[in-house]
């Protein structure tokens, strides 16, 4: 395996598991404090300092290392103990196609700053996606309890039925830009643009004199092009997830605690864990199709490695491109948690049947709508001269 691989494999890893997912508690706390006019979390110190409360998730780690992991009678022990790794596992290995950074020239070589980059990336996602049911039915017919039988249900159902949809809302996508590798996804978007108002040509329309003097451009990104399939990709992915507004297979108030019933410790912390490592997941991947991922709005990458070349040299000027890119990125990813985080702390938790509603009924519908309209228009584009 090349060392570069190698390298690139740990910087993910160390980012999304050892840095973005324990700061992953620290934000729920905060910003649900921040929502609710509460303080959140500020209680655990360190001589006195609570540094804004980010020592929580060391003491969540504390005690979740010493807390008794118990495995229940008349359980299934194999598969109660590997439940949790198959449920964690995906969530880290998911962020390997994601690009955080683009690709530069350095020394006469190419250097691309991704995991890997296979022909059927985003296909990638949804494949080790799934796997994560496995864990999830897994942990609860193994657990011995009908409530965690039941919460396991529950999950296999809803992630089954939205992983039909999450593929359909983003056909669009593929279409839009030939491909499925997510980093020529983000190449496709880095510099390019769009006018807003260009659909008027095709009726033999134009804009007022007055109105010619702005440009009207946008950045021609996934969410300008496909507006719709972004909402929809969003929504199929946190359902997904299993967080609320979709946290059926957990109800609280219906199965105590869903499919996780009967574990504790470090087992249940690795559950714990691959909910907020895949929103972190679910961040990247619509950052890279829908947001440009690292690229800046109308800036290409030559663009800004020629305006800095001429003053400190082209290896220079790349490497501050490749810093600057990887921030854009981060922005964009942390913005996207953000979001995530509001959805998740305005809206109640669904019943089962508005949440099977929602996938077969609604969005199901959209998303083929979408693939229609994105093909005719795509059509009518080829023909207009």
């Amino acid at each position: 395996m090349p060392i570069e691989v190698v390298i690139k494999a740990i910087f993910v890893v160390a980012l999304v598991v050892g840095v973005l997912a324990p700061v992953m508690t620290w934000i729920e706390r905060k910003q649900s404090a921040v929502m609710q006019d509460r303080i959140g979390a500020n209680r655990a110190d360190f001589g006195g300092i609570t540094v804004i409360g980010l020592l929580h998730p060391l003491a969540d780690l504390i005690k979740l290392l010493t807390k008794e992991d118990l495995v229940p009678r008349g359980a299934n022990r194999l598969m109660h103990l590997a439940a949790p790794a198959i449920a964690a596992i995906p969530a880290v290995i998911g962020f390997a196609v994601v690009p955080f950074a683009g690709v530069y020239e350095f020394g006469g070589e190419t250097i691309s700053m991704v995991v890997a980059n296979p022909d059927w990336g985003l296909l990638y996602i949804f494949a080790i996606g799934s796997i994560a049911t496995y864990g999830t039915v897994m942990a609860g017919w193994s657990s011995n309890n009908n409530w965690s039988l039941l919460g396991g249900l529950r999950a296999s159902a809803q992630m089954i039925s939205y992983e039909v949809t999450m593929g359909l809302s983003v056909v669009g996508i593929f279409m839009v830009f030939g491909t499925l590798q997510l980093q020529d996804m983000v190449v496709a978007q880095d510099g390019a643009t769009i006018r807003m108002f260009a659909f008027l040509e095709w009726f033999g329309l134009t804009l007022p004199p007055w109105l010619q003097r702005f440009p009207f451009v946008l950045p021609a990104w996934g969410i300008v092009l496909q507006p719709l399939g972004f909402v929809l990709f969003l929504t199929t992915m946190m359902a997904e997830n299993k967080r609320p507004p979709f946290d059926i297979p957990e109800g609280d108030s219906e199965l105590v605690a869903g499919y996780f019933l009967e574990y504790s410790g470090m087992r249940f912390g690795l559950f714990y864990m691959a909910e907020f490592i895949e929103v972190v997941v679910i961040a990247g991947v619509v950052t890279t199709v829908f947001l440009g991922g690292w690229a800046i709005p109308w800036v290409s990458t030559a663009t800004l490695v020629g305006f800095i070349a001429p003053v400190f040299g082209e290896g220079f000027a790349t490497g501050v491109c490749v810093i600057v890119h990887f921030l854009v990125f981060m922005l964009k990813l942390v913005a996207m948690i953000w979001l995530q985080m509001a959805i998740r702390w305005t809206l109640p938790r669904f019943r089962y049947d508005q949440v099977m509603d929602l996938c077969w009924k609604r969005i199901l519908p959209l998303s083929l709508a979408n693939i229609f309209i994105t093909g005719a228009v795509l059509l009518l584009l080829r023909e207009t001269p």
